[in-house]
């Protein structure tokens, strides 16, 4: 036994939703040994007293942009059109070294607030594996690739950058760790690319046995314009061109007509709500228990940094359940359970991880978040899940545990060297976007 965590309250997450109170959970090669109520025999190499904390699996982040970080707070308040003409002119400026510093900070900020796993869509995912690989995380990466509707003459997969760049990406990284990185191929949106790209891509990924990422369906305009060019919604016209072979985790899913989301829930796609991102760019949110009515898989992301101000899974699960509710005017639309799943069990199933992660039993990686629930704002503790959701923040993780090592703990980062990485954004990556003599 390498590690021991000693009474402790587990919350398993498990198809009975089981709370175990003093409990011991025992930890052996990177995996979880036992959850029992009494220690178990033999010496572990290192106990941590859990006294006090609440055990938790992991929480999976299934849609983030972690190079973004560099560009927090530079576009709030702003209206979409000048937001995105301002982004556009500094990711212009970026590259991978400055990539690969700002995703190291996500990564750092998600460890801190007790996530485990990401799924992240962006560019320079070479940069961005190497940090991933660097800090522990497990991470589901694609790059966000784009050829826009006019564009589509004279492409070629064989010789399109975008579609190289991914293809050495998958024959570096997939599966590096035995499997901790993964590698999905991605396209930003619909309205960015065109059916040959769909076609190549899903092709390739039916044939390298990776997944697919995308933004879909986040606002009305957007289906507006498919169905104007196209006479078919997003989802239906991408599915025409087979995009969805693949399992598919698609952000947004917000504006889907309802045979649309029947649709995707028959091919099994993830729906990915990013309830804070989606407020605070003004636009409304997915349809969480329209998705699930339709049969889809449905998890929960922040979006990046730029989008929704920090990564904090803890305030978008608090942020998806109280969405849901204002919507429906039902005070109990969805209980805190629920909104834990999202962020646990179906996103460990979006990321193709349900055997690996998601629920704390035996078997299973020890991906652990210990939370400290000494803090007055959560107390007294009538009920755990319900203290988790509506009560916890972030700021309350005290560890957060991947495969048995720990990545975080009471505000230390051993696998990052965060002093190093703040240097490597102000001498050079900020410089670097940010000075317009360069």
């Amino acid at each position: 036994m390498d590690t021991l965590i000693s009474n402790v309250t587990v919350v398993t997450m498990n198809p009975r939703m089981d709370v175990l109170f003093g409990a011991y959970i025992a930890i052996k090669d990177g995996k979880i040994l036992s959850i029992e109520k009494t220690a178990p025999e033999g010496q572990p190499k290192t106990i941590i007293d859990g006294t006090g904390m609440v055990a938790i699996p992991g929480l999976i982040n299934c849609h983030t942009h972690l190079a973004t970080s560099m560009l927090r707070s530079f576009t709030d308040d702003l209206t979409s059109q000048e937001a995105l003409e301002a982004l556009l002119q500094k990711e212009a400026k970026m590259d991978s070294r400055s990539a690969k510093a700002a995703a190291l900070l996500s990564i750092a900020e998600c460890l801190r607030f007790g996530v485990t796993s990401v799924s992240d869509l962006y560019y320079y995912p070479n940069a961005t594996a190497e940090a991933a690989a660097e800090a522990g995380i497990k991470a589901n990466l694609a790059l966000s690739s784009y050829r826009f509707i006019d564009s589509c003459e004279d492409f070629d997969f064989d010789t399109d950058e975008q579609c190289q760049e991914l293809c050495k990406v998958v024959d570096k990284w997939h599966n590096h760790d035995n499997g901790r990185i993964r590698i999905d191929a991605g396209i930003y949106a619909e309205y960015t690319s065109n059916h040959k790209l769909w076609e190549a891509l899903a092709g390739y990924a039916v044939e390298k046995g990776i997944g697919m990422q995308l933004h879909l369906a986040e606002t009305q305009s957007e289906v507006d314009s498919c169905q104007d060019r196209t006479s078919m919604g997003p989802g239906e016209l991408l599915n025409c061109h087979n995009l969805f072979a693949v399992p598919t985790t698609a952000a947004g899913c917000t504006c889907l007509e309802d045979h649309e989301r029947r649709l995707l829930g028959k091919k099994h796609v993830s729906a990915v709500a990013t309830p804070l991102s989606s407020c605070k760019n003004g636009q409304p949110s997915t349809p969480i228990l329209e998705c699930v009515k339709s049969g889809m898989n449905v998890c929960l992301g922040t979006g990046g940094a730029i989008d929704c101000g920090n990564l904090d899974m803890f305030e978008v699960i608090r942020g998806a359940a109280m969405g849901e509710r204002a919507v429906s005017g039902n005070a109990a639309a969805l209980p805190a359970s629920a909104a834990l799943m999202m962020a646990t069990v179906t996103g460990a199933q979006a990321q193709g991880r349900a055997n690996e992660c998601g629920m704390l039993q035996p078997g299973m990686d020890a991906d652990i978040v210990l939370v400290d629930f000494s803090a007055p704002h959560l107390m007294p503790c009538h009920n755990v899940l319900n203290g988790l959701v509506w009560s916890a923040k972030g700021g309350d993780v005290a560890m957060t545990m991947v495969r048995g090592k720990i990545l975080y703990q009471n505000g230390q980062f051993p696998t990052i060297d965060l002093k190093s990485v703040v240097e490597e954004l102000t001498s050079y990556a900020i410089p670097r976007l940010f000075d317009d003599a360069k």
